[in-house]
């Protein structure tokens, strides 16, 4: 009768897991139902109330073995994942006043759970031990295996009601000279479960790179790449590994060698492995299981792009200080350059005439060669990448200053209307005058003297009608005399002879003035006497022969010599004696 009772409970619960493991394990393909969310756990204790039931043919040497309806039985799993684990049971079952029931055994193995939301079915079995009390109370241990399942709803994160469990067990016990038994055991459980850690996999590994700078750069500037990694295990070891052009890596950080780079665009690529620690035993057969070894999740990349630009070419800017100048004279030529990137830059200078000089910023510009008017002067610079700039600016060269030649000076002029006798002859009168002329010629070395002879208007109409007689009467090897010129050659004659200058120095000519005169005029160097004076005509001295001084004869006392003037003079003839 008591057996027939406990049977009745031990039935129930089978039938309630039988009718709810569908469902359970439904949910695992439907929607989950709403409820507590959480992480599952790596650890899940287990203690509550137990349930033994034997059927009533357990017997032993004639000894009947009764179910016991109280007993306790405690559980620990350590799950490697999400779903498999090593499990620790525990039960203890007392022996009841007068029964046979006694057992208490250990065992391990295997659990698989499957959460589904709020509620998770899980399987297991194992192997262990049992002690079964024997007859007559004298017990022994024998082998045991159990396999069974139950249903765990979660209450909250930490605990779980095991609503059901239940667990069929074979053991084997040797009672001695008692006899052996093999039972045949079912075992209802229910109580709470207590969870702790995670078996959660951890987030994956991430990686970002980031350039030293996002502007672009030029060959030769820093660029460095920082590769920052998230959701690493600190337990774990990470490796980084850098490609790219011209790239160097040490660590989460790579440097580029950017002074052999073209201008273009650049990619740097980083790559990080999260490599976890070396496992053993029952740990290393379930890497593939997340539990370790290199996932996917343990390996992340990231890249980072710079720009190498082409340097700039510089500026300049060009002048000359002054720009007019003289024959001969310098000037200063300035040149303002400017490298955007501070490159090194190197000057030179060019002139269309002249001659330049300098290899700086600054050169000198010497107008000595040039012709007159514009020289074009061309400044350049270059820099250490081959950019190449020119700029122009120039100066005037003036023509020469040239002075206006000195005009031609009125000197002195001589009469020669005193000595009606001899009115061509130089007197003492006029040596005061040729004198003075002969001084100006000594201190002026480079000077010439024009005298310029005249004759009156009854000098000219005389001449005049010799000249038609001559004609005439084709009598052209004789010459007329012309006062004007010999008063001229006579002034020349007296500055030659008595004054000692060279007759190179002297010209003779004839005026148009109505006077019986000679006009002198000293000649500078450069002075052209014809521009000057007007109305001249050279004499040509070959022809006209000076007169030779003579002085006066005396006059004696006793004779009558006849007053000046009170004898005629003879009318003109032609001679050719002056």
């Amino acid at each position: 009768m008591h057996s027939r009772l406990l049977r009745t409970p031990f039935r129930v619960l089978i039938l309630a897991l039988v009718v709810t493991m569908p469902a359970v394990l439904f949910s695992q393909v439907a929607p989950a139902a709403k409820g507590p969310t959480q992480n599952d756990s790596r650890w899940d204790i287990f203690g509550g109330y137990s349930y033994l039931y034997l059927p009533p043919s357990t017997e032993v040497n004639g000894h009947q073995f009764q179910s016991n309806d109280f007993g306790l039985i405690g559980t620990v799993d350590r799950y490697f994942n999400k779903n498999i684990g090593l499990e620790w049971s525990m039960d203890t079952h007392p022996r009841t006043e007068g029964h046979n029931d006694g057992m208490w055994g250990g065992q391990t193995g295997l659990i698989y759970r499957a959460p589904a939301g709020s509620y998770t079915p899980f399987i297991h079995g194992g192997f262990g031990f049992q002690h079964v009390g024997g007859p007559y109370q004298q017990g022994n241990i024998g082998a045991l295996f159990s396999v069974g399942g139950g249903v765990d709803f979660r209450i909250n994160q930490f605990v779980s009601w095991r609503f059901i469990q239940a667990d069929y067990q074979y053991s084997h016990v040797n009672f001695g000279v008692n006899g052996h038994g093999n039972f045949n055991e079912y075992r209802l459980s229910d109580g709470l479960v207590f969870h702790f850690g995670s078996v959660e996999p951890p987030p994956p590994v991430t990686l970002t790179c980031a350039a030293s700078t996002t502007a672009a750069i030029f060959p030769g500037d820093p660029m460095s790449i920082t590769a920052t990694a998230g959701s690493l295990n600190p337990k774990d070891s990470a490796s980084y590994t850098w490609s790219g052009t011209g790239v160097t890596g040490n660590g989460n950080t790579a440097t580029v060698a950017t002074g052999s780079l073209a201008p273009g665009n650049y990619t740097v690529k980083a790559t990080i492995v999260e490599s976890k620690p070396a496992r053993h035993g029952l740990a290393a057969l379930c890497d593939h299981c997340g539990g370790g070894g290199i996932g996917a999740g343990d390996v992340a990349t990231c890249s980072a792009s710079f720009t190498v630009r082409e340097y700039e070419p510089p500026t300049l800017s060009c002048s000359a200080d002054p720009t007019t100048l003289k024959p001969n004279d310098t000037s200063t030529v300035t040149a303002v350059a400017v490298s955007p990137q501070n490159r090194p830059l190197t000057y030179s200078y060019s002139a269309t005439a002249g001659s330049i000089s300098g290899s700086g910023s600054t050169a000198a510009y010497n107008s000595s060669g040039a012709p007159t008017g514009a020289v074009g002067i061309t400044c350049s610079v270059s820099d250490d990448k081959g950019h190449t700039v020119t700029a122009q600016t120039g100066v005037t060269i003036l023509a020469p200053y040239i002075p206006p030649p000195p005009p031609t000076q009125a000197l002195c002029t001589v009469s020669f209307d005193k000595d009606k006798k001899r009115p061509t002859r130089v007197d003492n009168e006029a040596k005061a005058c040729l004198d003075q002329v002969a001084l100006d010629l000594q201190n002026t070395a480079n000077a010439t003297a024009v005298v310029v002879g005249e004759s009156d208007a009854k000098e000219k109409e005389a001449t005049a009608k010799q000249e038609a007689y001559l004609q005439k009467h084709k009598r052209s090897k004789l010459k007329v005399e012309d006062s004007a010129a010999l008063r001229g050659v006579n002034a020349k004659e007296y500055l030659v002879t008595d004054k000692g200058i060279d007759a190179t120095r002297i010209s003779v000519a004839t005026g148009t003035a109505d006077a019986q005169t000679v006009e002198t005029y000293l000649v500078p160097s450069g002075a052209t006497f014809t521009n000057d004076v007007h109305g001249t005509t050279p004499v040509d001295e070959t022809m006209v022969k000076p007169i030779v001084r003579k002085p006066l004869p005396q006059r004696h006392h006793g004779k009558h010599v006849p007053k000046v003037g009170s004898v005629k003079p003879p009318a003109p003839s032609p001679t050719t004696k002056q």
